[in-house]
């Protein structure tokens, strides 16, 4: 089994689940969300990101670069990315930690020595751990090892995933997951395509196998204006639901806490392009849900 590639291990999560958790992230996804909050997820490789704003300016990472992909541009280091190896030598001699890289290898002894470490907190509260991305099930293998170590120490494990994965995947882990948090963004495969670049078959599909298959599974629902949050849309989601076998469902509203990471990967980004929808908006988008679950929340657990 190759090691599972993470981007980050976020502690004392109170919205990825039930209780206080700690959020494993496993980096590529198969979806490119328009509004992805965390775009260093996407691709499986490592990445390296840059932050001018803490540059000095010093030039150390320049002659460190093994495939000169770094030159200077006034009192920034601009990376030429089509030749950037992500191997981190920058990232060792940068005197202001104005360069990062997402995306590493870890072993599944030392996830769980991490993962161990806040089990009280677990205990107290109802939670656990959440296993997210990117998308989790890309590395379906290392999940379940991860998950059954966590299930031989009694840790609560939900399994965060946008459904774009085969079946089996989601099968392998439903004996070891306490919890499916099942993302899902539109009903319309043409929008769903447009907005994520897949269409939604595969997810709807895998959503009904799950559903009858007794998993215990919390629908989330990300919900952005101009794009998903109109009643049109919103009362077919109703419909929808009537048939599915969740536990609950939660409205998880647009912000954009990671619309800086763009610049810093030099990737486009439209400010302001995506809005939530506002706190009266969001009362009646329950209201309508509810309509066919009486278990709709606004921001998740």
């Amino acid at each position: 089994m190759n090691p599972p590639i993470l981007f980050n291990i976020q502690k004392f999560c109170v919205h990825d689940g039930p209780g206080i958790r700690t959020t494993v992230f496993f980096k590529g996804c198969p979806l490119r969300c328009a509004w992805c909050h965390n775009p260093e997820s996407q691709i499986f490789q490592p990445e390296i990101l840059y932050n001018a704003e803490k540059c000095a300016g010093c030039g150390q990472c320049i002659p460190e670069c093994p495939s000169a992909a770094i030159t200077r541009k006034g009192n920034t280091m601009a990376i030429e990315r089509s030749r950037c190896q992500s191997c981190g030598k920058c990232v060792d001699v940068c005197l202001r930690s104005a360069r990062e890289i997402a995306g590493h290898p870890s072993s599944i002894m030392e996830l769980v020595v991490e993962i161990e470490k806040d089990h009280v907190f677990y205990e107290q509260s109802g939670g656990g751990v959440t296993l997210s991305g990117g998308e989790v099930l890309c590395q379906a293998e290392a999940a379940e090892a991860l998950a059954r170590a966590c299930n031989a120490l009694g840790i609560h494990v939900a399994i965060d995933t946008c459904g774009h994965v085969p079946y089996e995947s989601l099968a392998r882990l439903s004996d070891c997951a306490d919890l499916f948090l099942y993302d899902l963004k539109h009903l319309d495969p043409a929008l769903h395509k447009e907005y994520t670049g897949q269409d939604n078959h595969l997810i709807l599909d895998n959503l009904r196998r799950l559903s009858d298959s007794g998993a215990a599974i919390f629908l989330r629902i990300p919900l952005i204006e101009g794009y998903n949050a109109d009643d049109r849309h919103i009362g077919a989601l109703a419909d929808f639901c009537r048939n599915l076998n969740v536990r609950q469902i939660d409205l998880l509203p647009y912000h954009s806490t990671g619309s800086s990471k763009y610049q810093r990967m030099a990737r486009p980004y439209e400010p302001g392009r995506f809005a939530a929808p506002v706190p009266e908006r969001l009362a009646r988008i329950q209201k309508i849900l509810q309509s066919s679950h009486p278990h709709v929340t606004i921001g998740g657990n």
